[in-house]
């Protein structure tokens, strides 16, 4: 930009001052008082949007913005993105989720019954897991190149099913299946014959997927005397094997290369057996405390670190 040019801000200024007939260009000695800050107004701008910028706040408290982001960082502010939520919740999913939970906290005296609770999900594993890094470059440094995923990826859906012991049962759908509620039924038979025997009472906690909540479903777990532990639609913070157990195994998998079903398998008997009982317990027996977090938050989701 030529050095000799001023801004349209700048050009403005001047103008008014000429139009008053002000023909001073330069500018005035400012008082230290113009660079006052009323701090609880900016405490209360930012609580009231977060999102707000420099340049707004500085409008709004007329300023600076350099003296508004020197405040911000007294008040310990950092400019960051938020974070991302799973789905933006209606009033009355909030509710729901908080009269769900409320009801779990309070209709049970202790919580030894989450000792017989078996949870579980499904979960894509890609047979090539490309992750893009940050990388420490210099200036004429390209870095580590990663390849593009591909955008119909070669992958199989895991089932699983765990409790505080540790996984109960797990498999590979074959290529090409997806979950329907007689699949999902005759999975459920295969867990239950697992469990001849471990345990006498049986919760099970699942998502709304449509083949986990079909009639068929629901008369199989009726048939088999499990109980079904209440679960509000997009509530994956509250699943643990979405914000436990999944979790663990995408950083698991993550920059890995597979061949073929069998290379995916042995990764997986490694993941699973690797995790001591102390890991399956943690996921479970969470649950009170995000329970009870979710119910002092109204509702809102569970922020994770």
């Amino acid at each position: 930009m030529d050095q000799s040019l001023v801004s349209t801000r700048t050009a403005q200024r001047w103008f008014n001052h000429l139009k008053n007939g002000d023909l001073e260009l330069d500018d005035l000695p400012r008082s230290g008082r113009l660079m006052e800050l009323d701090m609880d107004l900016l405490k209360q701008l930012i609580e009231e949007d977060p999102r707000s910028t420099l340049r707004g706040l500085a409008e709004q408290l007329e300023c600076s913005h350099t003296t508004v982001e020197k405040h911000l960082k007294e008040l310990g502010k950092t400019w960051k993105y938020g974070v991302w939520i799973p789905h933006e919740l209606s009033s009355h999913q909030l509710q729901q989720r908080v009269d769900t939970y409320m009801d779990l906290i309070t209709s049970h005296r202790n919580y030894q019954w989450l000792s017989n609770l078996i949870t579980g999900d499904e979960k894509w594993v890609l047979y090539v897991n490309y992750t893009r890094r940050r990388q420490w470059l210099s200036t004429c440094q390209t870095g580590v190149a990663t390849p593009k995923t591909d955008p119909h990826p070669k992958k199989l859906m895991l089932s699983v099913w765990w409790g505080i012991k540790g996984v109960i049962h797990w498999e590979l759908l074959p290529n090409g299946y997806t979950i329907t509620a007689d699949l999902y039924c005759q999975q459920l038979d295969r867990v239950a014959e697992k469990l001849k025997g471990r345990q006498d009472r049986v919760y099970v906690l699942h998502d709304n997927a449509r083949p986990h909540i079909a009639k068929s479903t629901r008369e199989k777990l009726l048939k088999l005397g499990w109980a079904t532990v209440p679960h509000p639609p997009y509530s994956p913070d509250l699943a643990p094997t979405d914000y436990h157990l999944f979790r663990s195994l995408s950083n698991d998998l993550r920059d890995k290369k597979f061949k073929d079903e069998s290379d995916v398998k042995t990764e997986l008997i490694k993941f699973f057996d690797e995790k001591s009982q102390d890991f399956y317990e943690r996921g479970i027996m969470s649950l009170p405390e995000r329970w009870r977090q979710v119910v002092d938050s109204n509702g809102k989701y569970i922020s994770e670190n």
